[in-house]
């Protein structure tokens, strides 16, 4: 496995790769989440990439890139035993030179969910993904279902700049007791650990009554409200059945739809999704 963190090294190492290259973005403190997205582009290609980049642009001026955790050597280790080709780990003034001034945004898909609560945070995905595309030049890219939005965004971001890539949305990997993997998982209290699996519980009962008959928009979202609002520790920022395709709220009879919610625990904010179709 070759690490780099120059761009000219990386493009030169990334030459010599057989095609297809598979790739895998991701911002380090790894879990079996971002080892499930490594493993199906190692069966799926003939090389495999990641980075190793903790885009400062995607955070808000409240959020935690300063304490977001960061374990380069752990996550190494763990990409060597996946047998990664070729880790990219970029210094922030790589992505960012002096004077940047240049962004990527989707309009429409970025406006609501995530997007409405955490003003910017798109924009920057969406940079520093058209930037991380140009540099590895990948053939195939992987991303994970939890973050639903998101893989939908860069799905229109490569249709809408014609970028020869593509994306692979893989299944969200979850614990046992149903709380999907994130790195942000590990802020959680002992306590709050034992209260976030409420998501998955809110989200799988919505889907239960939808496959029992249920298909009211509003009955589903007060199911996942009333589940979550029953777990002290949790306090619910939104839960949502949209169209999947546009995210824009159902208000009437549901064919197909995105659950999705996000929820605090104290500081630590947690988002999970399913996707619901008759």
């Amino acid at each position: 496995m070759k690490v780099v963190s120059e761009l000219l090294e990386l493009r030169s190492v990334r030459s010599g790769l057989e095609s297809p290259v598979g790739f895998v973005p991701t911002m380090g403190y790894l879990h079996e989440g971002h080892l499930s997205l490594v493993r199906q582009a190692r069966a799926e290609c003939r090389s495999v990439v990641t980075s190793i980049f903790v885009n400062p642009t995607q955070f808000g001026p409240k959020e935690d890139l300063a304490a977001y955790p960061r374990d380069l050597e752990r996550d190494l280790a763990l990409l060597n035993r996946e047998y990664v080709d070729l880790v990219w780990t970029p210094e922030p003034e790589t992505i960012y030179p002096p004077g940047f001034q240049t962004w990527v945004t989707v309009e429409e898909a970025t406006q609501r969910l995530e997007g409405a609560l955490r003003p910017g945070h798109f924009r920057g995905v969406t940079t520093v993904v058209t930037k991380l595309f140009n540099c590895v030049d990948p053939d195939r890219a992987y991303f994970g279902q939890k973050d639903a939005q998101q893989s939908l965004v860069i799905r229109r971001l490569v249709q809408d700049l014609n970028i020869p890539v593509k994306v692979i949305v893989c299944p969200t990997v979850r614990e046992t007791d149903g709380l999907a993997l994130s790195s942000r998982n590990v802020y959680l209290s002992e306590q709050e650990r034992q209260a976030a699996p409420v998501l998955y519980r809110a989200l799988t009962a919505a889907q239960l009554a939808f496959l029992d008959g249920e298909r009211q928009a509003e009955a589903l979202r007060k199911i996942m409200s009333d589940t979550v609002i029953a777990e002290p520790l949790a306090d619910l920022q939104y839960a949502s059945c949209a169209d999947p395709d546009t995210l824009i709220e159902l208000e009437s009879r549901v064919e197909r739809a995105l659950l999705s919610m996000a929820v605090f625990f104290r500081k630590t904010r947690l988002i999970d999704n399913l996707l619901l179709e008759e």
